[in-house]
C-alpha cells in the first residue's frame, strides 16, 4: 500500500512542477485574421502593443515571399511600416486608437512587381475594444491548450492509479 501512495504523491509533484513550466515557455502568438488577398499573396493583420501587426505571404505554396517595399494608408492615412526579424511588418499606431473597421490598404512589392490590397479591419478576440465576453476572451487558445493537457494527464494519472490498485 505504501508504495501507491508514493507513486500517486510523486506523480502529482511532477504534475505541479510540470504546468507553470509548460504555460510560460510558449509565448501566446498573435491571432492573425485575414486582411485581403490577390491570386498571388495573401496579407493578414493582428492587434499588436502599440500598433498593428502585417504577415504578408504567398496565397499559395510554400516558398517564402521576398518583400522590396510595403506601404500602408489606414483610411487614407500614409503611416510607416518596419519589417521585424521574424518576417512580420509593424506598424506604430496612436495610443488608444480604435482600428477596429478602419480600411487598411497595404502596397506591396514583390517579384518586380507591386500589388494594392485593401480590407478591412476586423475585431480580434481578445482584443482591447472587443465585445466578446470576459470568459471567452480571458482563455486564448494557448490557455485552452494547456488546459487539454492538464486534462489529458491528469485523465493517465487517473488510470495508472487504478491500474496499480488492481495489481496490487
Amino acid at each position: 500500500m505504501p508504495r501507491v501512495s508514493t507513486a500517486r504523491a510523486l506523480l502529482a509533484v511532477i504534475l505541479i512542477v510540470c504546468s507553470p513550466a509548460a504555460a510560460l515557455a510558449q509565448p501566446a502568438a498573435p491571432l492573425f485574421a485575414p486582411l485581403a488577398h490577390s491570386a498571388l499573396i495573401a496579407v493578414e493583420a493582428a492587434p499588436a502593443a502599440g500598433g498593428l501587426t502585417l504577415r504578408v505571404r504567398r496565397a499559395t505554396g510554400e516558398t517564402p515571399l521576398q518583400v522590396s517595399e510595403l506601404a500602408v494608408t489606414v483610411d487614407g492615412r500614409s503611416e510607416p511600416a518596419t519589417l521585424r526579424a521574424d518576417g512580420t511588418w509593424f506598424v506604430p499606431r496612436p495610443a488608444g486608437t480604435q482600428d477596429t473597421g478602419k480600411t487598411l490598404e497595404v502596397t506591396i512589392g514583390h517579384d518586380g512587381i507591386h500589388e494594392v490590397l485593401s480590407g478591412r479591419l476586423a475585431v480580434a478576440a481578445g482584443a482591447p475594444g472587443s465585445t466578446t465576453s470576459g470568459a471567452a476572451s480571458a482563455l486564448s487558445s494557448s490557455h485552452k491548450q494547456l488546459a487539454w493537457w492538464i486534462l489529458n494527464i491528469v485523465i493517465v494519472l487517473i488510470a495508472a492509479i487504478a491500474i496499480s490498485r488492481r495489481t496490487s
